[in-house]
Protein backbone atom coordinates (compact mmCIF):
# COMPACT_ATOMS: atom_id res chain seq x y z
CA UNK A 1 0.00 0.00 0.00
CA UNK A 2 2.42 2.34 -1.12
CA UNK A 3 1.90 6.47 -0.23
CA UNK A 4 1.78 8.17 -3.08
CA UNK A 5 2.23 11.63 -1.27
CA UNK A 6 6.36 10.64 -1.64
CA UNK A 7 8.00 11.97 -4.56
CA UNK A 8 8.06 13.77 -7.50
CA UNK A 9 4.59 14.54 -9.10
CA UNK A 10 3.81 13.23 -12.34
CA UNK A 11 4.50 15.58 -15.16
CA UNK A 12 1.69 17.53 -17.13
CA UNK A 13 -0.22 17.35 -14.03
CA UNK A 14 -1.55 20.91 -14.30
CA UNK A 15 -2.93 20.70 -17.84
CA UNK A 16 -6.54 21.22 -19.27
CA UNK A 17 -9.14 19.14 -17.53
CA UNK A 18 -12.39 18.96 -16.65
CA UNK A 19 -13.19 21.11 -13.48
CA UNK A 20 -14.71 19.36 -10.19
CA UNK A 21 -17.89 21.21 -8.42
CA UNK A 22 -18.40 20.85 -4.70
CA UNK A 23 -21.21 18.32 -4.98
CA UNK A 24 -18.62 16.07 -7.52
CA UNK A 25 -15.94 15.99 -4.74
CA UNK A 26 -17.78 15.04 -2.02
CA UNK A 27 -19.21 12.33 -3.49
CA UNK A 28 -15.34 11.26 -5.28
CA UNK A 29 -14.39 11.21 -1.37
CA UNK A 30 -17.12 9.04 -0.13
CA UNK A 31 -16.17 6.55 -3.12
CA UNK A 32 -12.23 6.73 -2.80
CA UNK A 33 -11.86 6.55 0.30
CA UNK A 34 -13.70 4.30 2.38
CA UNK A 35 -13.45 0.95 -0.10
CA UNK A 36 -14.98 -1.61 2.13
CA UNK A 37 -14.93 -5.51 2.34
CA UNK A 38 -13.76 -8.18 4.13
CA UNK A 39 -10.23 -7.40 5.67
CA UNK A 40 -7.96 -9.46 3.27
CA UNK A 41 -4.90 -7.17 2.80
CA UNK A 42 -2.32 -5.64 4.94
CA UNK A 43 0.72 -3.17 3.88
CA UNK A 44 3.37 -1.09 6.24
CA UNK A 45 5.82 1.58 5.22
CA UNK A 46 8.77 1.92 7.19
CA UNK A 47 10.73 5.28 7.30
CA UNK A 48 14.26 5.35 8.52
CA UNK A 49 16.72 8.22 9.10
CA UNK A 50 20.39 7.72 7.06
CA UNK A 51 23.23 8.15 9.24
CA UNK A 52 26.88 7.64 9.01
CA UNK A 53 27.90 3.98 10.22
CA UNK A 54 31.38 5.14 11.90
CA UNK A 55 29.17 7.91 14.03
CA UNK A 56 25.46 8.29 13.66
CA UNK A 57 25.69 11.88 15.10
CA UNK A 58 27.88 13.21 11.94
CA UNK A 59 25.86 14.29 9.03
CA UNK A 60 25.18 13.02 5.94
CA UNK A 61 26.32 15.36 3.00
CA UNK A 62 23.76 15.72 -0.23
CA UNK A 63 26.23 14.49 -2.85
CA UNK A 64 26.76 11.27 -0.20
CA UNK A 65 23.33 10.60 0.14
CA UNK A 66 22.82 11.55 -4.04
CA UNK A 67 25.62 8.93 -4.58
CA UNK A 68 23.83 6.14 -2.52
CA UNK A 69 20.44 6.57 -3.33
CA UNK A 70 21.63 6.34 -7.18
CA UNK A 71 23.17 3.01 -6.16
CA UNK A 72 19.81 2.07 -4.39
CA UNK A 73 17.86 2.92 -7.73
CA UNK A 74 19.42 -0.30 -9.35
CA UNK A 75 18.69 -2.76 -6.39
CA UNK A 76 15.88 -4.58 -7.33
CA UNK A 77 12.77 -4.50 -4.75
CA UNK A 78 9.61 -5.33 -4.45
CA UNK A 79 8.85 -2.67 -2.15
CA UNK A 80 8.42 0.85 -3.54
CA UNK A 81 11.50 2.97 -2.43
CA UNK A 82 10.63 6.74 -1.75
CA UNK A 83 13.13 9.20 -0.51
CA UNK A 84 11.45 11.96 2.10
CA UNK A 85 12.67 15.55 1.77
CA UNK A 86 15.10 15.63 4.86
CA UNK A 87 16.95 12.70 2.90
CA UNK A 88 14.78 9.87 5.12
CA UNK A 89 14.40 6.41 3.08
CA UNK A 90 11.04 5.23 2.98
CA UNK A 91 9.95 1.43 2.09
CA UNK A 92 6.03 0.67 1.20
CA UNK A 93 4.98 -2.56 0.88
CA UNK A 94 3.00 -3.55 -1.60
CA UNK A 95 -0.60 -4.66 -0.49
CA UNK A 96 0.08 -8.21 1.73
CA UNK A 97 -2.38 -11.35 1.87
CA UNK A 98 -1.02 -12.40 5.12
CA UNK A 99 1.05 -10.68 7.49
CA UNK A 100 4.05 -13.65 7.70
CA UNK A 101 3.85 -12.46 3.68
CA UNK A 102 4.06 -8.56 4.72
CA UNK A 103 7.07 -9.33 6.99
CA UNK A 104 8.94 -11.42 4.64
CA UNK A 105 8.44 -9.12 1.52
CA UNK A 106 9.92 -5.84 3.52
CA UNK A 107 12.80 -8.03 5.62
CA UNK A 108 13.95 -9.11 2.49
CA UNK A 109 13.83 -5.73 0.64
CA UNK A 110 15.21 -3.73 3.74
CA UNK A 111 18.32 -6.52 3.74
CA UNK A 112 19.00 -5.68 0.32
CA UNK A 113 18.74 -1.61 0.76
CA UNK A 114 20.83 -2.05 3.97
CA UNK A 115 23.53 -3.82 1.90
CA UNK A 116 23.55 -1.07 -0.51
CA UNK A 117 24.01 1.69 1.63
CA UNK A 118 27.24 -0.20 3.55
CA UNK A 119 28.71 0.08 0.56
CA UNK A 120 28.64 3.73 0.60
CA UNK A 121 29.42 3.75 4.94
CA UNK A 122 26.12 4.41 5.50
CA UNK A 123 23.58 2.56 7.34
CA UNK A 124 19.20 3.10 8.72
CA UNK A 125 18.66 4.10 12.17
CA UNK A 126 15.49 3.83 13.77
CA UNK A 127 14.27 6.59 15.93
CA UNK A 128 11.07 8.91 15.71
CA UNK A 129 13.15 12.29 15.50
CA UNK A 130 16.14 12.94 14.65
CA UNK A 131 18.40 13.31 17.83
CA UNK A 132 21.27 15.19 16.95
CA UNK A 133 20.42 17.14 13.59
CA UNK A 134 18.43 20.37 12.71
CA UNK A 135 16.19 19.84 10.25
CA UNK A 136 17.87 20.58 6.51
CA UNK A 137 16.46 19.80 3.50
CA UNK A 138 17.66 17.23 0.74
CA UNK A 139 15.00 17.36 -1.93
CA UNK A 140 14.06 20.94 -3.82
CA UNK A 141 11.11 19.75 -5.31
CA UNK A 142 8.37 22.28 -6.24
CA UNK A 143 6.32 20.58 -4.05
CA UNK A 144 8.24 20.34 -1.18
CA UNK A 145 9.19 24.37 -1.59
CA UNK A 146 5.61 24.77 -1.68
CA UNK A 147 4.73 22.59 1.38
CA UNK A 148 7.85 24.54 3.37
CA UNK A 149 6.18 27.66 2.98
CA UNK A 150 2.86 26.21 3.89
CA UNK A 151 3.89 25.36 6.96
CA UNK A 152 6.40 27.67 7.94
CA UNK A 153 2.98 29.83 8.58
CA UNK A 154 2.80 27.85 11.94
CA UNK A 155 6.41 27.70 12.72
CA UNK A 156 9.34 25.44 12.85
CA UNK A 157 7.47 22.09 13.53
CA UNK A 158 6.82 21.62 9.44
CA UNK A 159 10.21 21.53 8.95
CA UNK A 160 11.14 19.38 11.20
CA UNK A 161 8.17 16.90 10.06
CA UNK A 162 9.44 17.43 6.75
CA UNK A 163 13.28 16.57 7.48
CA UNK A 164 13.98 14.81 11.07
CA UNK A 165 10.92 12.88 11.39
CA UNK A 166 10.14 8.71 10.84
CA UNK A 167 7.76 6.15 11.93
CA UNK A 168 6.13 2.81 11.04
CA UNK A 169 2.85 3.36 9.25
CA UNK A 170 0.69 0.10 9.34
CA UNK A 171 -2.12 -0.12 6.70
CA UNK A 172 -5.30 -1.91 7.21
CA UNK A 173 -8.61 -2.80 5.08
CA UNK A 174 -11.18 -0.29 5.74
CA UNK A 175 -14.02 -3.52 6.79
CA UNK A 176 -17.08 -4.67 6.33
CA UNK A 177 -19.57 -2.58 5.37
CA UNK A 178 -22.13 -4.32 8.20
CA UNK A 179 -21.54 -3.44 11.67
CA UNK A 180 -20.10 -5.87 14.19
CA UNK A 181 -15.69 -6.17 15.66
CA UNK A 182 -14.57 -6.07 11.54
CA UNK A 183 -17.11 -3.46 10.46
CA UNK A 184 -15.90 -0.20 8.76
CA UNK A 185 -17.58 2.51 11.66
CA UNK A 186 -16.01 0.32 14.22
CA UNK A 187 -12.83 0.17 12.61
CA UNK A 188 -12.61 3.33 12.10
CA UNK A 189 -13.49 4.51 15.95
CA UNK A 190 -10.86 2.02 17.12
CA UNK A 191 -8.26 2.82 14.94
CA UNK A 192 -8.68 6.95 16.61
CA UNK A 193 -8.89 5.57 20.33
CA UNK A 194 -5.93 2.11 20.11
CA UNK A 195 -4.31 5.12 18.03
CA UNK A 196 -3.07 6.51 21.23
CA UNK A 197 -2.20 3.40 22.94
CA UNK A 198 0.20 2.54 20.11
CA UNK A 199 1.75 6.33 19.98
CA UNK A 200 2.35 5.82 24.10
CA UNK A 201 3.13 2.14 23.94
CA UNK A 202 5.91 2.41 20.63
CA UNK A 203 7.23 6.37 21.38
CA UNK A 204 10.74 6.18 20.45
CA UNK A 205 11.65 10.18 20.49
CA UNK A 206 11.85 11.95 23.44
CA UNK A 207 15.29 14.07 21.94
CA UNK A 208 16.04 17.52 20.23
CA UNK A 209 19.82 18.89 19.53
CA UNK A 210 20.59 15.43 22.11
CA UNK A 211 18.66 16.82 25.08
CA UNK A 212 15.07 15.91 26.78
CA UNK A 213 12.26 17.69 25.12
CA UNK A 214 9.82 16.55 28.00
CA UNK A 215 7.98 14.47 25.06
CA UNK A 216 8.62 10.65 24.73
CA UNK A 217 7.32 11.02 20.90
CA UNK A 218 8.38 14.39 20.17
CA UNK A 219 7.53 13.50 16.49
CA UNK A 220 3.90 13.17 17.54
CA UNK A 221 4.42 16.24 19.26
CA UNK A 222 5.43 18.04 15.39
CA UNK A 223 2.23 16.86 14.15
CA UNK A 224 0.12 18.23 16.52
CA UNK A 225 1.81 21.48 16.15
CA UNK A 226 1.30 21.54 12.34
CA UNK A 227 -2.03 22.35 13.15
CA UNK A 228 -5.76 20.37 13.13
CA UNK A 229 -6.51 21.65 9.41
CA UNK A 230 -3.61 19.92 8.19
CA UNK A 231 -2.82 16.83 10.66
CA UNK A 232 -6.05 16.67 12.30
CA UNK A 233 -8.55 14.19 12.24
CA UNK A 234 -12.66 14.80 11.86
CA UNK A 235 -14.77 14.43 14.57
CA UNK A 236 -16.10 10.81 15.42
CA UNK A 237 -19.90 11.56 15.58
CA UNK A 238 -21.24 10.57 12.39
CA UNK A 239 -21.03 8.49 9.45
CA UNK A 240 -17.25 8.41 8.27
CA UNK A 241 -17.65 8.92 4.77
CA UNK A 242 -19.84 12.22 5.79
CA UNK A 243 -16.76 13.18 8.40
CA UNK A 244 -14.26 12.75 6.24
CA UNK A 245 -15.58 14.28 3.01
CA UNK A 246 -16.58 17.29 5.05
CA UNK A 247 -12.76 17.37 6.09
CA UNK A 248 -11.49 17.46 2.83
CA UNK A 249 -13.13 19.90 1.53
CA UNK A 250 -12.82 22.32 4.79
CA UNK A 251 -9.28 22.14 4.90
CA UNK A 252 -7.18 24.84 3.66
CA UNK A 253 -5.09 23.77 0.03
CA UNK A 254 -1.61 23.58 0.27
CA UNK A 255 -0.79 24.91 -3.19
CA UNK A 256 -1.68 25.25 -6.73
CA UNK A 257 0.48 23.27 -8.75
CA UNK A 258 1.92 24.74 -12.31
CA UNK A 259 3.23 23.22 -14.38
CA UNK A 260 6.71 25.31 -14.58
CA UNK A 261 7.88 27.84 -11.73
CA UNK A 262 7.12 28.04 -8.49
CA UNK A 263 3.70 26.91 -7.26
CA UNK A 264 0.77 29.16 -5.42
CA UNK A 265 0.82 29.06 -1.54
CA UNK A 266 -2.38 30.39 -0.81
CA UNK A 267 -3.68 31.66 2.98
CA UNK A 268 -6.30 29.68 3.92
CA UNK A 269 -8.24 28.98 0.57
CA UNK A 270 -9.96 25.62 1.46
CA UNK A 271 -10.84 23.35 -1.26
CA UNK A 272 -14.33 23.98 -1.04
CA UNK A 273 -13.80 27.66 -1.20
CA UNK A 274 -11.80 26.64 -4.34
CA UNK A 275 -14.72 24.80 -5.98
CA UNK A 276 -16.74 27.99 -5.64
CA UNK A 277 -14.68 30.62 -6.52
CA UNK A 278 -12.83 29.00 -9.50
CA UNK A 279 -10.05 30.86 -8.41
CA UNK A 280 -6.80 31.10 -9.25
CA UNK A 281 -8.01 28.29 -11.84
CA UNK A 282 -10.87 25.91 -11.19
CA UNK A 283 -9.71 22.80 -9.03
CA UNK A 284 -9.46 19.66 -11.00
CA UNK A 285 -10.01 15.77 -10.27
CA UNK A 286 -6.20 15.53 -10.25
CA UNK A 287 -6.17 18.37 -7.65
CA UNK A 288 -8.15 16.65 -5.08
CA UNK A 289 -6.18 13.48 -5.39
CA UNK A 290 -2.78 15.74 -4.97
CA UNK A 291 -5.11 17.75 -2.25
CA UNK A 292 -5.90 14.60 0.20
CA UNK A 293 -2.13 13.77 -0.15
CA UNK A 294 -1.46 17.10 1.84
CA UNK A 295 -3.66 16.03 4.78
CA UNK A 296 -1.70 14.63 7.57
CA UNK A 297 -4.14 13.26 10.20
CA UNK A 298 -3.38 10.42 12.06
CA UNK A 299 -5.50 7.86 10.30
CA UNK A 300 -5.62 8.77 7.06
CA UNK A 301 -8.46 6.68 4.86
CA UNK A 302 -7.04 5.82 1.51
CA UNK A 303 -9.60 3.24 0.04
CA UNK A 304 -8.25 1.38 3.63
CA UNK A 305 -7.00 2.55 6.67
CA UNK A 306 -3.29 4.14 7.15
CA UNK A 307 -2.65 4.70 10.72
CA UNK A 308 0.75 6.91 10.70
CA UNK A 309 0.87 7.42 14.54
CA UNK A 310 3.69 5.07 15.47
CA UNK A 311 7.34 5.96 15.49
CA UNK A 312 9.88 4.45 13.77
CA UNK A 313 11.55 1.76 15.85
CA UNK A 314 14.76 0.61 17.25
CA UNK A 315 16.78 -2.27 15.74
CA UNK A 316 16.92 -4.22 12.59
CA UNK A 317 13.77 -5.78 12.80
CA UNK A 318 11.80 -3.27 16.01
CA UNK A 319 9.27 -2.45 13.03
CA UNK A 320 7.45 -5.88 12.90
CA UNK A 321 6.65 -5.82 16.46
CA UNK A 322 4.00 -2.56 15.67
CA UNK A 323 3.29 -4.22 12.63
CA UNK A 324 2.48 -7.71 14.08
CA UNK A 325 0.31 -5.53 16.89
CA UNK A 326 -1.63 -3.60 14.93
CA UNK A 327 -2.54 -6.45 12.00
CA UNK A 328 -3.91 -8.29 14.96
CA UNK A 329 -5.84 -5.82 16.89
CA UNK A 330 -7.68 -4.77 13.82
CA UNK A 331 -8.20 -8.13 11.72
CA UNK A 332 -8.48 -11.06 14.09
CA UNK A 333 -12.67 -10.27 15.47
CA UNK A 334 -11.61 -11.57 18.81
CA UNK A 335 -8.32 -9.78 19.38
CA UNK A 336 -10.66 -6.54 17.53
CA UNK A 337 -13.48 -6.98 20.43
CA UNK A 338 -10.69 -7.15 23.29
CA UNK A 339 -8.68 -4.22 22.06
CA UNK A 340 -12.43 -1.92 21.48
CA UNK A 341 -13.35 -2.84 25.32
CA UNK A 342 -9.92 -2.06 26.33
CA UNK A 343 -9.54 1.35 24.66
CA UNK A 344 -13.92 2.91 25.12
CA UNK A 345 -13.03 4.14 28.53
CA UNK A 346 -10.53 6.18 27.22
CA UNK A 347 -13.32 7.76 24.71
CA UNK A 348 -13.70 10.44 27.57
CA UNK A 349 -10.33 11.87 27.16
CA UNK A 350 -10.57 12.53 23.46
CA UNK A 351 -13.79 14.39 23.57
CA UNK A 352 -14.78 16.75 22.11
CA UNK A 353 -11.54 17.60 20.08
CA UNK A 354 -10.68 15.21 17.30
CA UNK A 355 -7.08 12.89 17.21
CA UNK A 356 -4.36 14.36 17.77
CA UNK A 357 -4.80 17.64 19.44
CA UNK A 358 -7.43 16.18 22.44
CA UNK A 359 -5.51 15.65 26.42
CA UNK A 360 -5.44 11.78 25.58
CA UNK A 361 -3.18 12.00 22.40
CA UNK A 362 -1.47 14.48 24.18
CA UNK A 363 -0.93 12.46 27.35
CA UNK A 364 0.23 9.30 24.95
CA UNK A 365 2.52 11.43 23.49
CA UNK A 366 3.81 13.61 26.36
CA UNK A 367 4.03 10.28 29.43
CA UNK A 368 3.46 7.46 27.17
CA UNK A 369 3.45 3.94 29.17
CA UNK A 370 3.60 6.07 32.36
CA UNK A 371 0.04 7.12 31.94
CA UNK A 372 -1.71 4.67 34.54
CA UNK A 373 -4.80 4.22 31.72
CA UNK A 374 -2.84 4.17 28.71
CA UNK A 375 -0.54 1.71 29.95
CA UNK A 376 -3.82 -1.03 31.72
CA UNK A 377 -5.27 -0.49 27.95
CA UNK A 378 -2.09 -1.47 26.66
CA UNK A 379 -1.01 -4.48 28.47
CA UNK A 380 -4.78 -5.75 27.40
CA UNK A 381 -4.04 -4.97 23.93
CA UNK A 382 -0.80 -6.85 23.75
CA UNK A 383 -1.96 -10.24 25.39
CA UNK A 384 -5.41 -9.93 22.99
CA UNK A 385 -2.28 -9.68 19.81
CA UNK A 386 -0.42 -12.38 21.55
CA UNK A 387 -3.43 -14.65 21.37
CA UNK A 388 -4.60 -14.00 17.87
CA UNK A 389 -0.97 -13.88 16.64
CA UNK A 390 -0.91 -18.05 16.27
CA UNK A 391 -4.46 -17.67 14.58
CA UNK A 392 -2.92 -15.25 11.96
CA UNK A 393 -0.25 -17.66 11.09
CA UNK A 394 2.41 -15.36 12.75
CA UNK A 395 5.71 -17.76 13.00
CA UNK A 396 6.58 -18.27 16.51
CA UNK A 397 9.90 -15.77 16.20
CA UNK A 398 7.34 -12.85 15.64
CA UNK A 399 5.50 -13.75 18.43
CA UNK A 400 8.43 -14.21 20.47
CA UNK A 401 9.63 -10.83 19.28
CA UNK A 402 6.06 -9.43 20.50
CA UNK A 403 6.65 -11.14 23.59
CA UNK A 404 9.87 -9.78 24.21
CA UNK A 405 8.91 -6.39 23.86
CA UNK A 406 5.70 -6.70 25.99
CA UNK A 407 8.27 -8.26 28.94
CA UNK A 408 10.70 -5.45 28.29
CA UNK A 409 8.83 -2.62 28.13
CA UNK A 410 4.58 -2.85 28.06
CA UNK A 411 4.79 -4.82 31.33
CA UNK A 412 7.00 -2.64 33.08
CA UNK A 413 5.44 0.72 32.02
CA UNK A 414 7.91 1.79 29.55
CA UNK A 415 8.34 2.59 26.24
CA UNK A 416 11.57 2.53 23.73
CA UNK A 417 11.78 6.24 24.49
CA UNK A 418 12.85 5.79 28.06
CA UNK A 419 15.99 3.39 27.02
CA UNK A 420 17.25 6.61 24.88
CA UNK A 421 16.99 8.87 27.57
CA UNK A 422 18.52 6.52 30.59
CA UNK A 423 21.72 6.53 28.37
CA UNK A 424 22.14 10.40 28.75
CA UNK A 425 24.23 10.43 30.38
CA UNK A 426 26.74 9.11 28.40
CA UNK A 427 25.69 10.93 25.45
CA UNK A 428 25.42 7.96 23.52
CA UNK A 429 22.07 6.90 21.94
CA UNK A 430 23.27 4.79 18.91
CA UNK A 431 20.23 1.96 18.18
Amino acid sequence: MPDSSSGSPPSGCTKPRTSVSEAEVEALVRGICFKTGPPRTLGVEVEWLVHELRSPQLPVTPERLRAAYAALQTVPLRSALTVEPGGQLELSSPPAASLMECIGTVSADLDAVRAALREHGLGLVGIGHDPWHEPRRYLREPRYDAMEACLDRRGPAGRAMMCTSASVQVCVDAGHEEPGPLGHVRRWWLAHQLGAVLVAAFANSPLAGNEPTGWRSTRQLLWMEIGEERAGGPPLDGDPRAAWARHVLDAPVMCVRQDSGPWEVPDGLTFREWTRSAAPRPPTREDLGYHLTTLFPPVRPRGHLELRMIDAQPGEDGWIVPLAVTAALFDDPEAAETAYRAVKPLAERAVPVPAPHNPLWTDAARHAMSDPELHEAAVVCFAAALEALPRMGATPEVTEAVTAYRDRYIARGRCPADDLLDRLPGKDIRT
